[in-house]
């Protein structure tokens, strides 16, 4: 009994010891269903919600793709084409394009599992792509920059040796889509790099939609933004709601339009033209891109609907088409 007590002992004072040097893990909380898309509020068969998805897709639920230093664990699906698309898609060495899916929820909610982005990465596996969409930390647990930390981390674990002999995946060939929020994250993740397109965090084209990509307070006034926008841009950022940019530089930091420059790579900015985020800071966006030589396809639709409500059949062709062309165009380069 003696004997036993003490290997008790030993084991208690051990697993304390050792929880002085492990991070105590945590997951992400997408904050309940009803808040899972940006088009939860609408039953309405509209955008990504018209796309079926055809059968001999393979997902690979929950990865995990790091820990954050918070203990935050960060997971991504990986959605896989079936054998006919990847027979479409696949280069002569049997490497296929990837694409990098990220959500939307006003960066404080969603999830990439929801019905609306688990369709969505059903849809870019569907057109040949390895579409990997990712969780990443929400607010107000955390501000920025940890959510744009967490896209770069995905992109950096997918060239990962490891993961590209998993998925087939030509490191060359790494592109990111997003919408609404997740849209401003593809922005960034594009304009605000360095060095090459095939290494690293960075990307060979971005497709978004709706994406607030100018967050300063000069901007959103010149875009005549809503109080609504407003005040999610300030809680995601930490600032006080109607703070100067000089009271909150983080905003320039977090706004796509601050970093572009001649070394991005093209970009697909689709925009409906009565939406909740004005049209204005689209229009801003593609003509910056535009005027440092950067390709950019810019496609207005006609309404009100949001972000990956109107990623409806005819702009899914056209966003396809953009990333199949310049991500076919990045392995040509090599």
């Amino acid at each position: 009994m003696l004997v036993a007590a003490a290997a008790a002992l030993v084991a208690v004072v051990g697993v304390a010891a050792l929880s002085g040097f492990h991070r105590e893990l945590r997951e992400i909380d997408p904050r309940g269903a009803d808040a899972a898309s940006e088009l939860s509020g609408t039953i309405a068969q509209v955008g990504i919600r018209t796309f079926t998805a055809p059968a001999g897709i393979r997902i690979d639920e929950d990865v995990e793709y790091g820990v954050q230093d918070d203990g935050t664990v960060l997971t991504l699906d990986v959605c896989r084409p079936s054998a006919t698309a990847m027979a479409f898609a696949a280069d002569d060495e049997g490497l296929l394009p990837a694409v990098v899916s990220i959500h939307g929820g006003s960066w404080a909610r969603g999830d990439k599992a929801n019905a609306d982005w688990r369709n969505v990465c059903a849809w870019l596996a569907s057109e040949g792509f390895v579409a990997a969409s990712v969780n990443y930390r929400l607010a107000p647990q955390v501000r920025f920059p940890a959510a744009i930390d967490d896209v770069e981390l995905a992109v950096e674990w997918l060239r990962e040796p490891a993961q590209l002999e998993r998925f087939d995946v030509d490191p060359a060939r790494i592109g990111a889509f997003g919408g609404s929020a997740g849209g401003n994250l593809a922005a960034l993740l594009g304009t605000r790099g360095e060095g090459p397109l095939d290494a690293g965090s960075r990307v060979a084209a971005v497709a978004e939609i709706s994406g607030p990509v100018g967050l300063t307070a000069a901007e959103l006034t010149t875009d005549g933004a809503s109080p609504w926008l407003r005040g999610i841009v300030a809680e995601y950022l930490g600032c006080e709601p109607g703070a100067g940019d000089d009271a909150c530089p983080q905003a320039a930091e977090a706004s796509a339009t601050t970093f572009i420059d001649p070394s991005d790579p093209p970009f697909f900015v689709g925009h409906a033209d009565t939406e909740v985020i004005p049209l204005g800071q689209s229009r801003r966006f593609a003509s910056s891109l535009e005027a440092a030589g950067v390709p950019v396809d810019l496609a207005v639709s006609s309404g009100s609907e949001h972000s990956i409500g109107i990623l409806d059949e005819t702009m899914r062709a056209r966003v396809s088409a953009f990333l199949h062309e310049q991500l076919d165009r990045s392995s040509k380069a090599r």
